[in-house]
C-alpha cells in the first residue's frame, strides 16, 4: 500500500482534520477570523470543514462562557443555603406523616431528623441567608441568585452526575459543555474550547462520558486538564527533539491516521483525535502562557487562597479558570471533591467543614476577581451538585441523597444577584414553589448564552435531537429579579 506522506506543515495541516489544520494556518497568517454561521445552521450530515468554528447565537446573549462550579457527591443545602428551623425543632423525630412514607436513597424509612449546626446569618442588600460554613462567598452574596427549587431523577451519584451534565440519567448523550461548543464554535483556536478540571486524581463518577460528546462528532467532547501544577503535560518539545524531527514524527503518524481515516470516515474520534494534534501543535505557542501563574500578583494569589494549604488546590483551578475565561475558552467545568467526596451519608460536620474550607475562599476570589475585571458581566458560573441531602439522618451523623429538592446558584452573566428563586417544604425534603429541573436549569444556560434548546438540533440517526431532551423552560426570574 502506498501512502503519500505530506511534504510541508503547510500540506500536513491542509490534509489534516477535514482541513481544520488549513482554517487555523489561514487564521494564524491573516490574523481574522473565519465569519460565523448561526448555530442551528450547523448540521451533521455536512459539518463545517472546522466542526468548532464559530456560529452566531440564536438570540442575544447576556454571557460568552460558562465556568461550572461542580461539587461532585451532593453538598446539603440544608447547612449551606435554604436554612431550615422546623429541621432543628422535631430533631430526633421521624419525619411528620404528613409527608407520607418517605424511603431514602439507601433504602431507610423511619429515620430520625438531623439538625443543622448551623449558624445562619443574612448578607448583603438582598438579605441571602448563606451558612456559616461559607464566609467568604457570603461577601459575594448581592451576586447570587441561589435557586433552592432544584429536581433531579437520579437517585445515585452515577444517574445523578450523568444528568447534571448530559440532562439524562442514562449515559450516551452529550453534555452541557459539548451542545456549547457545536452550538457556539470556539473563539480561541490555539485553546480547547471546552476545558475539564478536578482537585484531585480519583476518578469522577462516570468518568469521561461527563464530558463527552456522546452522538456528536468527537471534535465537541471536552478536554481534561490534569490537576497540579502541571495542568498539561508533555505541552513542550522534549529536550533534544528539533522542531524538524518533531513535524517528520507528525507527518508520518498523521500520514498513518490520514489513511485509515479515509478508509472508515464514519469514526469521527480518529477525526477528533487527528485535529488534537493539530491543536496540541497550536497549544505550544499559547497554553504555556495561559497555565503559567507566575505572572499572577501575590495579592491575587491570595485573593484565591493559593498560598494556603487547604484552598491552594481548587483554588489553583479558579485561577486558571479565570485565566483560561479570558482567553475565550467557552465552558469550564471545575470538579471540587472529585470521587464523590461531598458525598456526606456519616459525619457530614467533619466532610462538610473540611470541603466547605477548601473552596469556599476560592470561589469568593474567582467571583471577585472576575467582577473586578469586568469579566463577570459577560461569564456565567454555576454552583452545584448532582443533588442535595436529606433532613432525615443517615447512620445517626450524616444526610441521605436527596435529588427530589436542593440548591444550585448562578452568577454573572446577566443573572440578576441578591435574590432566592423557588423554595423547598418546611423540612427541604422537596422543592415545592418554581421547581427548576435539571432540564430547566440546562435551557436556562442555554439561554443566557444565546441558544435556544428547541432551535439547537443536532440530526443523529434521522432523528432530531436536542439538548434537553425536548423540555425545559427559561427561568426568567434569573434576570428579572
Amino acid at each position: 500500500m502506498h501512502i503519500k506522506i505530506p511534504q510541508s506543515r503547510r500540506e500536513f495541516l491542509a490534509r489534516s482534520g477535514a482541513g481544520f489544520g488549513a482554517v487555523a494556518l489561514a487564521g494564524l497568517m491573516s490574523g481574522a477570523n473565519a465569519e460565523p454561521v448561526r448555530a442551528s445552521e450547523s448540521d451533521a450530515k455536512a459539518p463545517p470543514i472546522n466542526p468548532v468554528a464559530p456560529k452566531l447565537p440564536h438570540h442575544k446573549p447576556t454571557a460568552k462562557r460558562v465556568i461550572f462550579l461542580f461539587m461532585e457527591g451532593g453538598p446539603s443545602h440544608l447547612d449551606l443555603f435554604d436554612p431550615k428551623p422546623l429541621l432543628n425543632e422535631l430533631a430526633g423525630q421521624r419525619i411528620p406523616d404528613s409527608f407520607g412514607e418517605v424511603i431514602t436513597a439507601m433504602g431507610e424509612m423511619k429515620s430520625p431528623l438531623l439538625p443543622s449546626k448551623r449558624k445562619w446569618k443574612q448578607h448583603g442588600e438582598g438579605g441571602l441567608w448563606i451558612s456559616d460554613w461559607l464566609p467568604h462567598t457570603a461577601e459575594c452574596a448581592d451576586d447570587l441568585a441561589v435557586i433552592r427549587s432544584c429536581v433531579a431523577d437520579g437517585i445515585n451519584h452515577s444517574a445523578g452526575v450523568c444528568q447534571m451534565n448530559t440532562c439524562s440519567i442514562l449515559s450516551g448523550r452529550p453534555s452541557l459543555g459539548s451542545w456549547v461548543t457545536y452550538g457556539l464554535g470556539s473563539e480561541n483556536e490555539n485553546l480547547p474550547a471546552f476545558v475539564v478540571m478536578q482537585d484531585n486524581n480519583s476518578q469522577i463518577v462516570n468518568g469521561p462520558r461527563n464530558w463527552s460528546g456522546g452522538f456528536m462528532p468527537a471534535a465537541y467532547q471536552g478536554t481534561r486538564l490534569s490537576e497540579g501544577t502541571q495542568p498539561i503535560p508533555y505541552l513542550n518539545t522534549p529536550e533534544g527533539i528539533t522542531h524538524t524531527r518533531q513535524m517528520s514524527k507528525l507527518d508520518f503518524l498523521n500520514s498513518l491516521n490520514r489513511n485509515y481515516a479515509d478508509v472508515h470516515p464514519e469514526q469521527s474520534e480518529l477525526e477528533a483525535r487527528i485535529a488534537s494534534y493539530e491543536l496540541a501543535f497550536r497549544m505550544q505557542s499559547e497554553a504555556p502562557e495561559a497555565i503559567d501563574l507566575s505572572d499572577e500578583t501575590a495579592e491575587t494569589l491570595e485573593l484565591y487562597g493559593i498560598n494556603d494549604k487547604e484552598t491552594s488546590g481548587y483554588g489553583r483551578l479558579c485561577l486558571l479558570g479565570r485565566r483560561l475565561a479570558e482567553r475565550d475558552v467557552r465552558f469550564i467545568q471545575l470538579y471540587s471533591g472529585a470521587g464523590s467526596k461531598w458525598d456526606s451519608h456519616s459525619d457530614i460536620e467533619g466532610n462538610h467543614s473540611a470541603l466547605c474550607r477548601g473552596v469556599d475562599k476560592p470561589i469568593a476570589g474567582l467571583l471577585k476577581d472576575l467582577k473586578r475585571r469586568g469579566m463577570l458581566d459577560d461569564t456565567l458560573v454555576v454552583w452545584g451538585g448532582e443533588f442535595g441531602r436529606t433532613p432525615m439522618s443517615e447512620k445517626g451523623s450524616g444526610r441521605d441523597h436527596n435529588p427530589s429538592g436542593f440548591t444550585m446558584w448562578m452568577a454573572g452573566g446577566g443573572v440578576k444577584g441578591g435574590q432566592v428563586i423557588g423554595q423547598t417544604d418546611d423540612l427541604g425534603l422537596h422543592a415545592t414553589v418554581d421547581r427548576q429541573h435539571v432540564q430547566d436549569l440546562h435551557t436556562s444556560i442555554l439561554h443566557l448564552l444565546g441558544l435556544d434548546n428547541m432551535e439547537l438540533t443536532y440530526i443523529h440517526k434521522g432523528r432530531p435531537e436536542r439538548p434537553t431532551i425536548n423540555e425545559g423552560t427559561f427561568c426568567k426570574q434569573l434576570v428579572t429579579g
